[in-house]
């Protein structure tokens, strides 16, 4: 019996318009199973869909890096792992000199940063509705106190993203993972974050084992949460890595797949 479903959010539980579809989140409430959103997004990233699928449990975000429960307007911070600064400041330095074309932000806690409007930052609005607030990275890191969760690349030439990820790569930051999470974005997280972690604090809180889990996914950062547990659903948009490691195919994103595989498969378990 399943007691408790974890999903990724963009290219799975939400369409490519960046939302949860009416369709599916009726199938979810319909379900009653705990639901908790494992993602890449920040916080502030999440939180519409969180109240369009009526969840209260414990959510993760930044790959990981962040568990977190959503009190009303305020978020109560269950466990967090930071990007240490000094390493942080030397990776964003490295991206603007070295590969100055590409789309370039970051995030604290509550905020999304970058130097510019450009098509990535664009892009991630189409996702978000959100813009992040303009500023330097020399003047963000001139500031005390800033807590880095995540930095995020985008480009569109897949040329670039080999080089950047190569060089990235190549330089052996000891604090932080690099993560490709599509063709388009890189994703720097601390090396802690990763999202097996926030499925493990919620199967420690819960009591659960794997058999009572499904995870949903579609990209290589999900691969760690989705070998977590007994019922890996991989959608059908997902990357062949993903799907060689699924226990069940469901529709796409597009497709509601998250609905169809509640429907057709949670009553085989």
């Amino acid at each position: 019996m399943i007691k408790h479903i974890f999903s990724d959010m963009d290219g799975t539980i939400l369409n490519d318009a960046g939302d949860v579809s009416d369709i599916t989140a009726q199938a979810i409430k319909k379900a009653n199973i705990p639901v908790t959103l494992v993602s890449a997004r920040a916080p502030i990233e999440m939180v519409d869909a969180m109240d369009k699928l009526g969840i209260n449990t414990p959510q993760i975000s930044f790959n990981g890096g962040l568990i977190f429960n959503k009190d009303n307007d305020h978020l109560k911070i269950l466990h967090q792992d930071t990007i240490n600064n000094n390493e942080g400041k030397d990776i964003v330095e490295i991206i603007l000199d070295k590969f100055p074309e590409v789309s370039l932000s970051w995030y604290t806690l509550h905020s999304w940063y970058s130097q510019r409007i450009d098509s990535g930052i664009l892009l991630e609005k189409k996702y978000t509705s959100l813009l992040p607030k303009i500023t330097t990275a020399k003047d963000f890191y001139s500031e005390i106190g800033h807590e880095l969760f995540k930095i995020m690349i985008i480009t569109f030439e897949p040329n670039t993203m080999k080089a950047l990820k190569e060089y990235l790569l190549a330089q052996n930051f000891s604090g932080v993972a690099i993560q490709q999470s599509s063709d388009t974005y890189l994703e720097i997280t601390s090396k802690k974050a990763i999202k097996s972690k926030g499925v493990q604090y919620v199967m420690d809180e819960e009591q659960l084992a794997p058999a009572e889990l499904m995870a949903f996914g579609d990209g290589l950062n999900d691969l760690p949460m989705m070998k977590m547990v007994d019922y890996p659903v991989a959608m059908k948009n997902s990357l062949p890595e993903v799907l060689e490691i699924a226990k069940f195919i469901t529709k796409s994103n597009e497709e509601n797949g998250i609905a169809y595989a509640l429907q057709k498969y949670l009553p085989t378990i």
